[in-house]
């Protein structure tokens, strides 16, 4: 049985080094808490907000991330793996060097926020907003962008090979110096009004 937390606010806990394990947090706020080199496997965190909370080295698996806020969070060589983080909005938060191994990132908001060098390699980024995002050098190879705002995104020696680019607005992505596949190409030059003919 889950633990189930409720409306609960944490401020300045040390929890480094803590091995969580199926909990669940409902509308709670985490201010200034110490999570580096935790463990966090199968938890659930919904409606939360997160505020300078320590992520450095921590390890994060299979775990949901429902329709939060992070502001000002450090997630300093943390691993994220076949996480939900559905809805989750991260705000001035340092999210380098960060690895991510799977997961679904669906209608994350990702403004402004410096990605450059992430591996996103087959993420699911659906309609996320990366507006101004920073990607350069990101691998985003076989991830699912569709519908995802990339208007003043950064992608130079991004790689976008693979990727799903379906209902994007081609014609306000800047793709100088990224790499894309053929069939990318295909679809960036129409959007750009070319005829493409074999």
């Amino acid at each position: 049985m889950e633990d189930l937390v409720q409306n609960v606010t944490f401020s300045g806990e040390d929890w480094a080094l803590e091995e969580v394990t199926h909990a669940r947090y409902e509308d709670c706020a985490f201010h200034d808490v110490d999570w580096s080199e935790a463990r966090l496997n199968g938890c659930v965190f919904s409606h939360c907000t997160f505020g300078g909370v320590r992520f450095n080295a921590a390890v994060v698996e299979n775990t949901a991330i429902l329709h939060s806020t992070f502001r000002k969070c450090s997630f300093f060589d943390t691993t994220l793996t076949d996480c939900k983080l559905t809805g989750t909005q991260f705000l001035d938060c340092g999210l380098r060097p960060l690895t991510v191994v799977g997961g679904d990132w669906a209608y994350v908001a990702l403004r402004g926020q410096n990605l450059a060098g992430a591996k996103l390699r087959g993420l699911r980024l659906r309609e996320a907003d990366l507006t101004g995002a920073d990607l350069t050098r990101a691998d985003l190879r076989d991830a699912d962008l569709a519908y995802a705002r990339l208007k003043e995104t950064r992608l130079d020696g991004a790689d976008l090979r693979g990727a799903d680019l379906d209902g994007i607005a081609l014609r306000e992505v800047d793709l100088r110096g990224a790499r894309i596949d053929l069939a990318q190409a295909g679809f960036f030059a129409a959007a750009h009004g070319a005829i493409v003919s074999p």
